[in-house]
């Protein structure tokens, strides 16, 4: 069982920076293959990216690639994103989950855990 929550949500400007967490209980976190999506006004939640168990791979979506970074610390049982030059489409809340499967996981079926969100808001 594991247990995830996200922060680091708020209110930005264009352009600006964000980072969120996601902090994690349970003593295999570091086993698990763990993903970011977000959910806008109206929208369904969308995959955002993913990070293997060790780190070393990652997938992004194709609206974020460039601008938002993923990564974790193990030892922290935390998952980090980085959101750069952010614009009014990174409006959303944005949820972590993790999943047993390894690879390129961006189904939201695959995910066993999900944290309640934290909201992101940029305003022009």
């Amino acid at each position: 069982q594991v247990q995830l929550v996200e922060s680091g949500g708020g209110l930005v400007q264009a352009g600006g920076s964000l980072r969120l967490s996601c902090a994690a209980s349970g003593r295999t976190f570091s086993s698990y293959t763990v993903g970011w999506f977000r959910q806008a006004p109206g929208k369904e939640r969308e995959f955002v990216v993913v990070i293997s168990w060790s780190g070393g791979t990652k997938y992004y979506a194709d609206s974020v690639k460039g601008r938002f970074t993923i990564s974790r610390d193990n030892a922290k049982n935390t998952v980090y994103l980085e959101m750069n030059s952010l614009n009014f489409e990174d409006t959303a809340v944005y949820y972590c989950a993790a999943s047993h499967k390894i690879g390129y996981v961006r189904a939201e079926y695959d995910y066993a855990y999900w944290g309640q969100g934290t909201q992101v808001t940029v305003s022009s």
